[in-house]
């Protein structure tokens, strides 16, 4: 084998192991760009989660007052009741 022969192979070989880093490489960032979308997903579904929660919290405050409200009003009509025996 002469020397160019030589360079010429360890050039290949070179070539051939920088093309499977690079392909390893690829492949790792790749499955990361899966995770980072996969986590871009339940991101926006906590957000509208939390947005729900939000609306549920603000309508049980509002059931809340509203029974609150309906028994003052009942004590008070059993007050009338009461008094007009």
């Amino acid at each position: 084998m002469t020397m160019s022969e030589a360079v010429s192979t360890g050039a290949l070989v070179l070539i051939g192991v920088i093309l499977t880093v690079l392909l390893m490489q690829y492949l790792r960032l790749r499955e990361i760009w899966h995770v980072a979308l996969a986590c871009r997903q339940d991101a926006r579904w906590a957000r509208i989660w939390e947005m729900e929660n939000r609306e549920l919290r603000s309508a049980l405050r509002a059931e809340k007052a509203h029974i609150e409200q309906l028994q003052s009003k009942l004590v008070i009509l059993q007050n009338l009741i009461s008094a007009e025996r």
